[in-house]
């Protein structure tokens, strides 16, 4: 008997298996004070700063990143402050999550083929994608892609850490000819899907509503009526990953492009096809956050 077939409460699941996931489930506590403090709309660089020079391996990564080809900054930045100030508050988050989540998808394997460590590698293409998107569009939201598109596929970890054996049959099911969507596997094996435990992990963990969206809805964005625009950005950067074969691609591999949505997002097919030629280049620069 399948798991569908006994779970009477997805929701009241989902939620318990978040809470349950002992290593997932609390973010370290200089991340958690990070996100908190830039969420604030009262927060300052010099908060963040103070926060950050508590953790000398974070200042590292932090100095490693504003100096990578990434941000293309002019010149050698040595003060982690000066970095703050230059790259804003929120990018910086970015990368403390980067850090911590990095931790996590590591040495365990999902199914023949894929580790936790190509989750990991399709998460930051993901994030680099929607990023680049989001600046192709001119719109204010490039770091809130990127750390929507690094946090989307969480759920697969919390997944993955209670019940190994299921993500296995999950993917295995997912790869045979004319099979069912990925979403639609986990629904019949766990009795929901992976977005739904990534947004409840991502709600945990306090990060913006728009990111608790994304890893909840990034295969289906039309079923949302408002707050869809970041939600679609990231459907198309995992549909562009995936098909691309960046990493751990299972979850997308058979997603189309619709062409209403991409007129909605604003967005061409040629513009698509740029990104995805550009690809390659654009995670080669993201290197400093993978860790």
């Amino acid at each position: 008997m399948t798991a569908a077939a006994t779970l009477s409460d997805p929701l009241s699941q989902v939620r318990t298996a978040v809470k349950s996931v002992a290593a997932l489930a609390t973010l370290p506590e200089v991340t958690a004070r990070i996100v908190k403090t830039v969420e604030d709309p009262k927060s300052t660089a010099a908060q963040l700063h103070t926060i950050i020079s508590h953790d000398p391996a974070l200042v590292t990564r932090i100095l490693k990143v504003v100096n990578s080809s990434f941000y293309g900054l002019p010149g050698q930045i040595g003060s982690v402050e000066r970095a703050i100030v230059l790259l804003g508050l929120n990018a910086v988050k970015n990368i403390a999550v980067a850090a911590s989540l990095g931790q996590l998808f590591r040495g365990v394997k999902l199914c023949e083929g894929f580790t936790a460590k190509d989750l990991w590698t399709h998460c930051m293409a993901v994030a680099v994608t929607a990023r680049e998107l989001a600046r192709q569009l001119k719109l204010p939201i490039a770091d809130e892609a990127f750390l929507a598109g690094m946090i989307h596929d969480v759920g697969i970890l919390v997944a993955l850490q209670l019940w190994p054996e299921r993500v296995r049959q999950v993917c295995e099911m997912s790869k045979k000819e004319g099979a069912a969507d990925f979403c639609t596997i986990e629904r019949q094996i766990h009795g929901f899907d992976h977005q739904q435990l990534g947004a409840a992990l991502a709600e945990h963990w306090k990060f913006p509503r728009s990111c608790q969206l994304v890893a909840g809805y990034h295969h289906q964005p039309g079923t949302l009526d408002n707050d869809r625009k970041l939600v679609s950005l990231v459907f198309i950067a995992d549909t562009i990953c995936c098909q691309g074969s960046h990493g751990f691609n299972l979850t997308a591999a058979r997603q189309e492009l619709p062409a209403d949505m991409l007129h909605e997002a604003g967005l061409t097919p040629a513009l698509v096809d740029q990104t995805r030629t550009r690809l390659p280049e654009l995670i080669s620069a993201a290197a400093s956050f993978m860790g």
